[in-house]
């Protein structure tokens, strides 16, 4: 008898028809969609930057307060498969948004490790650069403006 092979749900289902534990799993954990991120008014351009949402647990890239966090921080996005097409914004190394654009995880995924170890090895969180908002007076968070490199964070020059 042969065995059958089963593909993973996030090769079989799609982002929008996932449940709500599948959607969840898919989020890597990294932390960066809880940086503050300004845009430009004329260009509607986003920026991110290495300052965090109070929130975030910078050692854990986890949300303090995840299950409350729209009471607690107003403005706080929810990713909800509703709005893939608005996923551009997100950092490129985002499983939900590289599931969506490539339809697999990538290789370093928690779902496909086992755990966000390797996240954590290859420096794909927040862990080692995120700045406390409340660290910085937000006149000053544009000297925070990072860029993406591979999904890593370097300096941004706004000149």
């Amino acid at each position: 008898m042969i065995a059958k092979r089963f593909e993973p749900f996030w090769k079989t289902v799609p982002l929008e028809q996932m449940s709500q534990s599948e959607w969840e799993s898919i989020c890597d954990g990294c932390g960066k969609c809880c940086l503050q991120k300004l845009q430009d008014e004329d260009t509607d351009e986003i920026f991110y930057t290495n300052l965090s949402c109070h929130q975030l647990s910078t050692s854990t890239s986890q949300c303090k307060v995840y299950e409350a966090r729209q009471q607690k921080v107003p403005g706080c996005i929810t990713l909800t498969p509703d709005k893939l097409d608005e996923f551009q914004w997100l950092p490129d190394t985002c499983s939900y948004r590289v599931l969506h654009e490539t339809k697999d995880l990538p290789d370093w995924h928690p779902l496909i490790v086992g755990s966000n170890k390797e996240m954590f090895r290859q420096g794909l969180t927040v862990k080692d650069y995120a700045v406390n908002e409340h660290s910085v007076d937000e006149e000053d968070w544009d000297t925070h403006i990072i860029k993406w490199v591979d999904g890593h964070p370097e300096p941004y020059d706004l000149n």
